[in-house]
């Protein structure tokens, strides 16, 4: 497990058509760091934005892709997405509030 406080595991949110749909179901993604757990996530979501309850988390990783620039060959960073579904009772995070 990584070593991380909760205010390094959270990038940014990420606002696309697809997750502006799930603002409905209490539904909210963020990039989060590679190396963070689920748990870990959940406390940071918890204490980032006061009065909110995690119910689940889903996470995706995603490898970093392969780049060249004439014959240099590198790669991407990897990154990793993060769904945190909120409980009914949950207040709504403010970031999303305006979309």
């Amino acid at each position: 497990m990584a070593d991380l406080k909760y205010y390094d595991v959270i990038f940014k949110p990420i606002i696309t058509e697809k997750s502006m749909s799930q603002l409905e179901d209490k539904k909210y993604v963020f990039s989060v760091h590679p190396n963070a757990t689920k748990i870990q996530i959940k406390e940071a979501i918890e204490k980032l934005f006061e009065g909110t309850k995690v119910d689940s988390v889903n996470t995706m990783n995603y490898k970093g892709k392969k780049k060249r620039r004439r014959f240099i060959v590198g790669m991407t960073p990897k990154r990793k997405k993060a769904i945190v579904q909120l409980t009914e009772d949950s207040t709504e995070i403010e970031v999303f509030a305006g979309m």
